[in-house]
């Protein structure tokens, strides 16, 4: 019996690339540990290993002797509760980080107002005892605040596994205890006569330590505000399911929690509402917005014996299904899935970060003590000065790359490339950038404009104008909830047309409508509704061929003109496929559309590569399949569907 099991934690805990690489290497050590992998900004950890050989218990008691907390993330409501947490954490770093630099301004500007020209009180000036009590009184707050760097950083200290907590904590705390002797020395001198604060006076470091403070709790809130961003894909994603379904049994309704749905279930759907669970349609006709799944705009007509998908939307008819899944095997539970062990994978550039942090808190240490120790053996000066220059190497090296420099340059590139329309998933993913050779488009929303428009009207009788056609047309289809049917309203509106007045409107779902305007009956629909009324539809078919959808118009019973529906490329789309092509890169297009659908629309912009009829999970085993023949690939894309 295979007893490996797989699976992803969620680590609390961690404060730096130091705390991930050394969980990493412990629980590798474990037995029956066969894979692990950390990952620091989604705060995970994906474990493979042999329960036989370790059970989760003792996997958390390990974990938690390093310091660190431990969780199963298996569910989503785990995943929203843990999400509401890290929410709420947030809020509280915002409000402690407000007050830290409420301080630590004024300590600033009193410790280096002087070397700028920037006046202090006269009083503290002259007197540095006065000026070391001042300092000393903005420091404490700021350090009360900070006290997590303490409580974290020297019990790391004393495991023997410091991190870059325990930098800040030594460095911080030697530079505070250093200008404390100093402060009870000038009080032991202090004779009420007026001395100069800056003068040949033993020097205060207690702005060091409040603005070094308060800037690395600036950089760990921009840590914690990135690591938040990464889940946004998730939320989205998760939003889609909706809370509550109608349970139907034999004539009775009520309303359940979708995650108490079962296989077997019967539920209705009504109009405007999102389907909750996969499954069949069992009564009823209507159409799906399936966009959220394969990113096409168009809906699905769906009728007796097609199958449904949990998160779409039912746009008209009311719809019976049977569910033939439990909410977490649907296709949207394992896009979340998907995405999510996306997030929690580590970048291959990761590992270079990690083996540098293991040893880098330890090394900086050491140097530290190296330097302090020569300088008093072998230079010949003073305990408290070589103490100073121990200091000094503590100090320098806190805010040190990986620590704050490194997620304030993803912040600020992040933060431009959000300006220019560009969104990037993390800073590897930013390094990588440049080595890319495939780009791979979405089509619906990224080269298209994503919404249905009226780009073509065909006359068949000539004794209607293209203006009256539309007229009637949008006159009739204001009164349809259809995203075609806004398409065409739309487009007279765009001409200034006006509407025409329209009587006994009628619709059917997945057809077309039929209306009157004045004496005229107006039928407007597909070609099996032209059919039921009688009407022959001999044109469009070379716009069908072109993946377009054309909507038949007749007038008593008489074909008077064909509109043609699509969604149309962007204007700028072939201008960027051609500055593509000249860099030199391979580009393809990836689309849940039907083939002749996503061909015409390749070929219309210069796409000559076209991948269509492929589902969101199967986009990413393509990728994946193309990384594995040595490319570096990048999708473009503007939906969830394409996260």
């Amino acid at each position: 019996m295979n007893s490996e099991q797989s699976q992803q934690f969620a680590v609390g805990g961690m404060h730096c690339a130091a705390c991930s690489s050394r969980i990493e290497r412990v629980v590798a050590t474990l037995p029956g540990v066969a894979e692990v992998s950390v990952n620091l900004a989604a705060e995970t950890m994906r474990l493979r290993w042999d329960e036989n050989l370790l059970s989760i218990a003792e996997l958390q008691q390990k974990i938690a002797q390093l310091g660190f907390s431990l969780a199963a993330l298996e569910s989503e409501p785990g995943y929203l509760t843990r999400r509401e947490e890290k929410q709420a954490e947030m809020a509280a770093m915002r409000q402690r980080l407000l007050l830290i630099f409420l301080f630590a301004l004024p300590l600033f500007w009193l410790a280096m107002g002087p070397m700028f020209g920037l006046p202090i009180p006269q009083i503290l000036s002259n007197n540095h005892l006065f000026f070391g009590l001042a300092q000393l009184s903005l420091t404490l707050p700021i350090m009360f605040w900070s006290r997590a760097f303490y409580v974290d950083g020297f019990p790391a200290l004393w495991r023997r596994a410091p991190t870059m907590d325990s930098l800040i904590a030594v460095g911080t705390g030697a530079a505070f205890i250093y200008s404390l002797w100093n402060l009870a020395e000038a009080a032991k001198n202090f004779s009420g006569i007026s001395h100069t604060a800056h003068g040949s006076h033993a020097e205060f470091y207690f702005e060091s330590v409040g603005v070094l403070l308060a800037l690395v709790s600036l950089g760990k809130f921009f840590e914690a505000r990135a690591k938040a961003q990464t889940s946004s894909a998730i939320e989205q994603l998760m939003s889609l399911a909706p809370e509550e379904a109608t349970l139907v049994i034999g004539d009775e309704q009520k309303r359940i929690a979708c995650a108490n749905i079962k296989p077997g279930d019967h539920l209705l759907v009504k109009p405007g509402e999102r389907i909750p669970i996969d499954g069949r349609v069992e009564n009823g006709e209507s159409e799906v917005d399936e966009s959220m799944l394969t990113g096409e705009s168009m809906p699905v007509a769906k009728k007796v014996g097609d199958t449904v998908t949990g998160g779409t939307v039912n746009h008209h008819g009311v719809l019976w299904i049977e569910a033939f899944r439990f909410p977490e095997e649907t296709v949207l539970a394992r896009i979340v899935r998907l995405v999510r062990d996306a997030q929690g994978s580590k970048a291959p550039i990761a590992n270079l970060a990690d083996k540098i942090s293991l040893y880098f808190v330890p090394a900086v240490m050491g140097i530290a003590v190296l330097t302090g120790s020569l300088w008093f053996f072998a230079g010949g000066i003073s305990f408290a000065a070589a103490l100073k220059y121990t200091i000094a190497v503590l100090v320098i090296a806190c805010p040190c790359a990986m620590g704050l420099a490194t997620p304030m340059s993803i912040m600020v590139a992040a933060g431009r490339g959000a300006q220019l329309g560009i969104l990037v998933k993390s800073g590897a993913a930013l390094q990588r950038a440049e080595e890319i050779g495939t780009i791979l488009f979405d089509k619906t929303g990224t080269l298209t404009e994503g919404r249905p428009q009226l780009i073509g009207i065909k006359i068949t009788d000539e004794k209607h104008s293209e203006e009256n056609i539309l007229s009637w047309a949008a006159g009739v289809e204001r009164l349809s909830e259809h995203p075609l049917a806004g398409a065409i309203v739309a487009a007279a509106e765009k001409r200034h047309l006006p509407l025409a007045t329209v009587s006994s409107f009628t619709a059917v779902a997945g057809r077309g409508v039929a209306a009157f305007v004045g004496e005229r009956r107006i039928l407007i629909g597909n070609a099996a509704w032209m059919a039921e009324n009688g009407v022959a539809a001999s044109v469009g078919e070379e716009e069908n061929r072109r993946g377009r959808t054309v909507l038949y118009l007749a007038i008593d019973e008489e074909m008077a003109a064909a509109l043609v529906v699509a969604d149309a490329p962007r204007p700028e789309a072939r201008e960027a496929v051609n500055t593509l092509k000249k860099m030199g890169l391979r580009l393809a297009m990836i689309s849940g559309d039907q083939r002749q659908t996503a061909e015409a629309i390749a070929a219309e912009i210069g796409v000559d590569e076209v991948y269509a009829e492929v589902l969101p999970q199967d986009k990413a085993a393509k990728i994946v399949e193309l990384q594995e023949a040595g490319q570096k690939v990048a999708m473009i894309g503007d939906g969830i569907n394409d996260a």
